[in-house]
Parts: C-alpha cells; sequence; structure tokens
C-alpha cells in the first residue's frame, strides 16, 4: 500500500485543486473528438487503465509474428475490436509525437509537437484553432489521475523522453528537446518510471548542464539500473534506466542486464496496483517503429513478440482484478510491411508458408545486433551473416553494402537484405497512413468497437477514470505573463544561467521565482512544491493556479 505521507499528500492536492478556480483566460478546445462514434460505445468504468503501444506497428507484423511462432494466437488476438484513425492535425500521416498526444491528451497535434496544440487544423472536420491557443499544453492522462488520488507509470524501450513517452509525460512543441522534456519528467511525481536514456539525465548529456540523476535520487526514487534491480523493488517510487539510449530488441538483449518488456510491465502493476485509489499506466513497445523504418523483419518479430508478452501480463492482471480498462492501439503504421512483394505477384497463391518464414526462423539477432558481432574492419561479414542470420549466399554488391554501412545503421542494411530472400515487402521507410487496429478489454469483457478516432481512445480512458482533462488543463496551464499581469505584478527574468531561466514576479513586498520545467516555486527565499511543472513552449510560459494563487 502506498505510504500514509504519500496517500495525504495526494489528497491534499487534490483538495486544493478542486478549489482552484481556473484562469479565466479560458482555453477553446479544438475539435479532435468523434462524438458519434463516442455515444455508440459501452459505458466503462474501471479502477485502472492500462494503455498498450506497439509503436508503428503495421497489422501484416502482427500475422508475421504469429506465423514465426507456429501460427500459435497472440495475446493481442482476443482484445481486437476495431479500427482507429491515426492522422494528425496536419497531415494525413501522422508522426509519433502527434499521434502519442492524441493517446494522451485527446487533442491531434503537429508534426514533432508533445504534449501542446497544434499551429493549426488543416484536416478535413477539424475546427481552426482558437487565437492565442496554438502550441498550448494541454492534460495528458497521467497528470489528471495523479490529480485524482492515482498511481502513475510510463514504460518504453526507447529512451524514455522519446516521442510516445514525453506524450504522456511532458509538454514542448519539438520532439527532440529532451533537455525540456525530461527535467518535466523529473518533476511530474509519476511513480514508476522504466525505459532507457540514462545519459540524458545527467550534466554531461545535457545542454542545460543539470544532474538530473541526482535529482531523481533526491526526489525519493528507487533508481535500479538491471534486472535483478528491477525485481527486487517492491514498493514506493522506482526509476528504471536500463540503458545510455534505447534500450536493446528482445532478441539482442542480455536479460541480465535489461528486463524484457513484459518484466517492466509485471513489475509496474505489481507496485501500482497496491495504491487503493487505482492506477493509469502507458507501455510502449518503442522499437517496433524503429524495425519497420530500416525495414528489418527480424526487429519487428522480436519486439512485437516482446510487447506481446507485455499485453499477456496486463490482460492476466485484468481478468483477475475485474476492475481494470486494457487498452492496445499502434499510434501509425511504418513501412508498409506485407507478407509478399513483387517476386510473389505471379505465384503467391502457390507458395508454402515456409517461403516466408524459414529464412526468417535462421536468424539469431536482428539487424542492429548483427553490427555487433562484426570485427573493427568489418572483414568477418560472410561468417556473421551465416551464423547469425542463417544467410550464405551473400553477393558481393551485399557484401560491400554491409562493409559501408555507418555506424548505427545496420539494420537498414541487412533487413532487406533478409527481406528478399523471405518475399517480405516494403513500401517505404517511413510512416504509412492506413487505419490501425484497436485492442480493447473492459471490466465484464466490455470493448470499444468500431471505427474510431485516436483522440477517442484519450477520451474513452477519461471517461471510465472519471477523469475532466479539460478541468486540469484550466488547474495546471494558465498563461503566466498575462494572468500575472491582471493581479497588478511584474513578470521579469533571471538568467543568471542562461541554460536554466527564472521567471520572477514580484508584487509589493512578494518575489515569486519560477524555474521552468520544475514543479517548485520559491516564495520570499521559501520553497513551495507545485501540483504541476512550469512549461515554456519556446514562446509563452504557462504555470499551475496554485504558482499564481501564491502572488495575492
Amino acid at each position: 500500500m502506498m505510504s500514509t505521507m504519500k496517500k495525504q499528500g495526494k489528497r491534499k492536492v487534490a483538495s486544493v485543486m478542486a478549489g482552484v478556480l481556473a484562469s479565466s483566460m479560458l482555453l477553446t478546445f479544438p475539435a479532435g473528438v468523434s462524438d458519434a462514434a463516442a455515444k455508440e460505445q459501452p459505458e466503462i468504468k474501471a479502477k485502472n487503465v492500462i494503455m498498450l503501444i506497439p509503436d508503428g506497428m503495421a497489422q501484416d507484423a502482427t500475422a508475421l509474428a504469429r506465423w514465426y511462432n507456429g501460427g500459435e494466437m497472440l495475446a493481442l488476438d482476443e482484445m481486437a475490436s476495431g479500427l482507429v484513425r491515426t492522422y494528425s492535425a496536419d497531415a494525413a500521416i501522422a508522426d509519433s509525437a502527434p499521434a502519442g498526444t492524441a493517446f494522451a491528451t485527446g487533442y491531434k497535434s503537429h508534426t514533432g509537437y508533445v504534449g501542446v496544440l497544434p499551429d493549426q487544423n488543416t484536416m478535413p472536420g477539424l475546427k481552426p484553432i482558437a487565437p492565442g491557443d496554438a502550441k498550448r499544453p494541454v492534460a495528458n492522462l497521467v497528470e489528471a489521475a495523479k490529480l485524482s488520488n492515482k498511481a502513475t507509470g510510463i514504460i518504453a524501450t526507447s529512451e524514455i523522453m522519446h516521442a510516445t513517452p514525453a506524450d504522456f509525460s511532458a509538454h514542448y512543441p519539438d520532439r527532440s528537446n529532451y533537455d525540456a522534456l525530461s527535467e518535466q519528467q523529473v518533476y511530474a511525481g509519476i511513480d514508476v518510471v522504466l525505459g532507457g536514456g540514462a545519459q540524458y539525465f545527467t550534466a554531461a548529456g545535457r545542454k542545460d548542464g543539470e544532474d538530473l540523476t541526482a535529482a531523481i535520487h533526491r526526489l525519493g526514487y528507487n533508481v535500479v539500473t538491471d534486472t535483478a534491480g528491477l525485481k527486487a523493488a517492491s514498493n514506493g517510487k522506482v526509476w528504471g534506466m536500463f540503458a545510455n539510449k534505447a534500450m536493446d530488441y528482445d532478441m539482442d538483449r542480455d536479460p541480465a542486464k535489461q528486463p524484457s518488456l513484459a518484466e517492466m510491465t509485471s513489475k509496474a502493476i505489481e507496485i501500482l496496483s497496491k495504491d487503493q485509489d487505482g492506477f493509469f499506466l502507458m507501455v510502449e513497445g518503442s522499437k517496433v517503429d524503429w524495425a519497420a523504418h530500416a525495414n528489418d523483419p527480424i526487429g519487428i518479430i522480436s519486439d512485437v513478440n516482446a510487447f506481446d508478452k507485455a499485453v499477456a501480463e496486463a490482460l492476466a492482471f485484468a481478468k483477475k482484478d475485474g476492475n481494470t480498462l486494457v487498452i492496445a492501439s499502434t499510434d501509425h503504421m511504418n513501412g508498409g510491411l506485407t507478407i509478399g512483394d513483387r517476386e510473389t505477384s505471379n505465384n503467391y497463391d502457390e507458395l508454402p508458408l515456409s517461403t516466408f518464414i524459414d529464412p526468417l526462423k535462421k536468424a539469431k539477432v536482428t539487424g542492429e545486433g548483427i553490427e555487433k558481432l562484426l570485427n573493427s574492419d568489418r572483414s568477418n561479414i560472410v561468417q556473421v551473416m551465416s551464423e547469425s542470420f542463417g544467410i550464405t549466399d551473400l553477393t558481393a554488391d551485399e557484401i560491400a553494402a554491409i562493409k559501408a554501412t555507418k555506424a548505427g545503421s545496420m539494420n537498414y542494411t541487412v533487413g532487406p537484405i533478409i527481406s528478399k530472400r523471405a518475399h517480405i515487402g516494403w513500401t517505404s521507410n517511413g510512416h504509412t497512413g492506413g487505419d490501425v487496429v484497436l485492442y480493447s478489454y473492459g471490466p465484464g469483457g466490455k470493448q470499444l468497437t468500431g471505427l474510431v478516432e485516436n483522440t477517442d481512445l484519450a477520451r474513452y480512458m477519461e471517461s471510465a477514470l472519471g477523469l475532466n482533462l479539460a478541468s486540469v488543463t484550466q488547474q495546471l496551464f494558465v498563461p503566466a505573463e498575462a494572468t500575472f499581469a491582471a493581479k497588478g505584478a511584474t513578470v521579469t527574468w533571471d538568467r543568471t544561467d542562461e541554460r536554466n531561466p527564472v521567471m520572477v514576479v514580484t508584487k509589493g513586498s512578494d518575489t515569486l521565482r519560477l524555474p521552468v520545467y520544475k514543479n517548485t516555486a520559491i516564495l520570499n527565499d521559501k520553497t513551495i512544491n507545485l501540483n504541476g511543472t512550469i512549461v515554456f513552449n519556446g514562446e509563452k510560459t504557462f504555470v499551475p493556479q496554485t504558482a499564481i494563487d501564491l502572488i495575492r
């Protein structure tokens, strides 16, 4: 059970938030929710919600994994219930940042934008963005669940500040600004954070020079760095850092150093479910997407299977618990993966399953894993490709291509090599814009059905947990400069450390200091913890209403 101190603190925050009036500068939200679809769905109420996202997973990816496994059904299969539209605010093919923002906040956004509204809505059916609302932060499900006394967690096999996990924990209109995103994550008060990206929390790995690893320890997290450490964690706040950058593909990982996605999911559920108020957990199988970008079918199979094992953990808990909603959906498809290519155009219906699967079964590592097996001058290409990829008929051009591949891109070279032999087709090294499969399981076996918007999923989870995302947005993201000015205060900036600016608000004898991306305020030298982070979106600053209320 969560500590009494934590529970009292959470309830105090909820009580304060319930009494806070929203800023007079109300946010006008754009369209992005399919009301018709929402009304047709069964009413689902749940104590807990687990959302699982296999980033970039094409429909043929699950079929390929199924056949690779001998035809056995996936854990996902019994949850298949509908389709999800994946377009963003201004593009038919979505980037992960706005696609994840739709899942997390209920609003479509612009390419590269994390947890903020777009500059404009140009896709059919979307209302224009209200003047002044461009790039404005909007509340995510983790923030709303936290303010509703629930425990929260995020998991990813990428760097934890990568687009999708950042969508559920931070706000900035540039997914590549790891400094801004990761600092918000540290001060977001999330109970369980598991994934990669350790180097981006060190002073040496950041442009702002902040030692966020020390901050994570100071904030009371049990920091774990390997599988044994994760297994030993039993309660309290846990932060897992299992790789300097992204974690390895499941097929390539050292199980002693890096836990599987299923192990991370199981441990998060174990810890979060001790909170009597319930929990919200987001789990991302990040590198399904990376394998698809590289057209690497082995990476696809590796991490679709790893993701499916995580789904099995969530589904088993939900069935036993009886009060948990599980939703799974990819944010977009990627690569245009097909079982069959142009070489099978005239004989596709005559080819046995072995044509496609046998070449893949010979691989012992992914395309990324191959690179680690090659020696410094890559003179062992033929041997490695034979022993670890099962390919014994490399052409001179293929050997030359492998030898010339730059570091970190080997899967882009060997993925297509094995795809050709297995007749796995690809149309792109980028995302694609088709509808994706919706998987759902609610209390009593209830499911969401039909064709829905990606934004609808946020609304379904919001409704199931009894949350109010719009209210939380008003509570956490008040336009600071204009609102303080309306109270007769003066706003300036302390840029003594240009990399870590501090907003300074003065009125009468009171001086309020608000360091960007943190959840603390300093009022006349007294440090006060806020119930949200201070967000600068590159143009404007937004603060929790509780920070506004410190100036009388």
